[in-house]
């Protein structure tokens, strides 16, 4: 019998939904600032949102910055809505 292999979980700090790692988008905290991490793999601490816009919003007003334990400055805020911007471009 073969094992399946395991997916990992993680939760949109946006919509509380649970989903495949995968679906979602992570946004890190590193002592620059906090940046979209596309690949997963970039050092600091990390949440995750789904890619609507509805999740973003909810996430840059006030559960990103409780999730990646810090508060999230200009800069910050106007990174993350200018990705936010692609997305809504792309879809």
């Amino acid at each position: 019998m073969r094992k399946r292999k395991h997916k990992p979980q993680r939760t949109c700090v946006g919509c509380g939904q649970v989903e495949e790692k995968s679906v979602l988008i992570r946004i890190v905290r590193t002592p620059e600032g906090v940046y979209v991490d596309p690949t997963g793999k970039r050092s600091g601490r990390g949440a995750y949102l789904h890619p609507r816009r509805e999740c973003w919003q909810q996430g840059i007003d006030s559960s990103l910055s409780h999730a990646l334990r810090t508060s999230l400055g200009k800069e910050d805020k106007e990174r993350l809505e200018s990705y936010l911007s692609s997305l809504d471009q792309e879809g």
